[in-house]
């Protein structure tokens, strides 16, 4: 009886959060009014240079990501002139709850329900539409990090980022990347081989020669340099939306 109670509670909880998502999803991708990104950094280890470096996050640290959702929403057909506001938040101290790698499809949807329960009491009184939760590492102690995750169902994101001036610009790209999961966009590049997926995961799928690529798709992750090999783009200036992201998001299409 308490097992099949315990079940029916469960269903219940999945009927309401699917139904939430769905409202959600209608609500941030019929672009008639901005949506606010919210940034919530957190100093994912004690290292000083770590801390120092979160505590000296500006909102215009995050501006590039302003201006790629405008850039490219334009390019794209729509006519909203500020899609997307960046919003950055106090540091956090908790961090968000880890997905275990080898967690089985409970585990995952146990995770997902942990996660929303973790944006939902961080990001009360923000604006945010759309929460992304940046954990910083300096680079010297950690120089590979996790994948990071973006998540439609919930509208927020769990970014893995760089304590280091100079990798703001990468760190904007991995934000953006999520951002466009929460949105409704899907990855377009290899699992295995982290290589970008031809057409839909290159920037300029009908150029000839076809590498190297000149930019990378945001979906697609990488520049194809040639057909076994690409590299992270340094900033969203060497990034756009492709045509099937762009349909993902319901924009109407590139002009």
């Amino acid at each position: 009886m308490w097992r099949g109670l315990r079940v029916a509670v469960l269903l219940a909880v999945l009927v309401v959060v699917a139904g939430g998502a769905w409202v959600d999803r209608r609500r941030t991708t019929d672009w008639d009014s901005t949506l606010w990104i919210g940034i919530f950094p957190i100093a994912a280890d004690a290292r000083a240079v770590t801390r120092e470096h979160v505590a000296g996050l500006r909102p215009g640290t995050f501006t590039d990501i302003e201006r790629f959702f405008e850039r490219e929403a334009r390019a794209h057909g729509v006519t909203l002139a500020r899609p997307i506001k960046v919003e950055l938040n106090p540091p956090l101290a908790e961090a968000p709850p880890r997905l275990d790698p080898d967690a089985g499809v409970a585990g995952r949807i146990l995770w997902s329900l942990r996660m929303r329960a973790y944006a939902w009491r961080q990001a009360r009184g923000s604006l945010a539409d759309i929460s992304m939760f940046v954990l910083y590492h300096d680079p010297t102690l950690t120089p590979a990090v996790p994948h990071s995750l973006g998540l439609q169902k919930g509208l927020l994101g769990v970014v893995y980022a760089f304590a280091d001036p100079e990798m703001d610009g990468s760190n904007a790209v991995v934000i953006a990347h999520e951002a466009m999961h929460a949105l409704g966009a899907t990855d377009k590049y290899d699992p295995a081989s982290g290589l970008p997926r031809f057409p839909d995961g290159y920037a300029d799928p009908d150029a000839e020669p076809r590498h190297p690529q000149q930019d990378a798709e945001i979906m697609g992750g990488r520049i194809a340099l040639a057909p076994d090999e690409a590299e992270v783009p340094e900033s969203l200036d060497d990034v756009v939306v492709g045509a099937l992201t762009a349909a993902e998001i319901n924009w109407p299409g590139r002009r």
